[in-house]
């Protein structure tokens, strides 16, 4: 069977990863690669690189990914729905609703696959905790609370840290959960000087009733990915920074000595670091995509996911600048 033919619009930060992965799975190839800006990180090889999105799909594609900034993003996409290339582009989905729209409505009328990089899903301890959540392990779930901040990356310019971060934690809290976001209140704060907010804090609740909680910023010292889950039976804690899955039981022993009772509570359960195959989640994400192109099952972030996401996070902007709970 011949390989799939990939097409990589972008090779900045997070392009020149693509590009390495990309020639790493099984079942695809890199044949082309474009860039207005070139190849800062020296990455084509003996491909060379493109100058613009036409002399991309002039390759003869079959699939795209699409690593370029934020607001590029619908442009390039719309230009490969009609050229009939099932397309990856970065998350967010596009710099707008009504951008994201159009995005979904194209490839969802030609038939292709659209799908969102919003690889945090597939880090190996959210996947974890996934599975151990489906086999009940955790009973109800009761909250949702991540923590994912961390100092300031030049290379985000046109985009703030809710679209950029925060969009990260509201994919994985619905995914995690399997429920959508149904309202959400938001406070924002612009400390770095630039015109985007680089701190949010949003609350919300799941349509399952679930309470969450996403703390983001770019303004600290300490880089942090936490994902904390509550239910019934204790507390999962996902370190997506390292792959990490920990789980605190409920407690069933009472504590005896006072001043460690005092400090750490009534009583207190086993604590559980698991060990499972950590693979990078970005070869995940790609071997997903292939899988959907090739109409295998798939947990890939379909471009309908991602606009939902969008959505969720242009409510918590918008809560935040009218000072009030937002319903979606």
């Amino acid at each position: 069977m011949s390989k799939l033919r990939v097409g990589l619009l972008g090779v900045g930060m997070m392009g020149r990863h693509h590009a390495r992965v990309i020639r790493e799975v099984e079942g695809v190839e890199l044949v082309a690669i474009a860039d207005p800006g070139g190849d800062p990180h020296g990455v084509g090889g003996d491909l060379g690189v493109l100058p613009d999105i036409e002399s991309l799909i002039g390759a003869g594609i079959d699939m795209a990914v699409v690593a370029v900034p934020t607001r590029f993003h619908e442009d390039a996409a719309l230009k490969l729905a009609a050229a009939g290339v099932h397309t990856l582009v970065e998350k967010p989905i596009a710099h707008t609703l009504e951008a994201g729209q159009r995005m979904v409505d194209a490839f969802a009328s030609a038939g292709l696959v659209g799908a969102v990089g919003h690889v945090e899903r597939f880090n190996p301890a959210l996947q974890e905790m996934r599975r151990r959540l489906e086999a009940g392990e955790l009973g109800e779930v009761y909250q949702i609370a991540t923590r994912r901040q961390g100092p300031f990356p030049a290379r985000i310019a046109d985009v703030g840290v809710a679209k950029d971060l925060a969009s990260h934690d509201i994919d994985l809290t619905s995914w995690v959960a399997q429920s959508e976001y149904t309202t959400v209140f938001a406070q924002t704060a612009y400390k770095s000087g630039r015109e985007h907010e680089d701190m949010i804090t949003i609350s919300g609740r799941l349509a399952s009733g679930i309470v969450v909680n996403n703390i983001v910023n770019w303004l600290s010292p300490m880089k942090e990915r936490l994902t904390v889950v509550t239910g019934e039976r204790g507390a999962f804690v996902a370190d997506t920074s390292t792959g990490d899955l920990t789980f605190y039981a409920n407690g069933t022993i009472p504590l005896e000595w006072e001043s460690v009772s005092s400090f750490r509570g009534v009583s207190e359960g086993d604590i559980t670091r698991y060990s499972f195959a950590k693979r990078e989640p970005l070869r995940v994400e790609h071997e997903a995509f292939r899988d959907a192109v090739l109409g295998k099952p798939s947990d890939v972030v379909t471009m309908e996911q991602g606009q939902r996401t969008l959505a969720v996070v242009e409510a918590g902007v918008a809560s935040s600048r009218e000072g009030q709970s937002v319903s979606l």
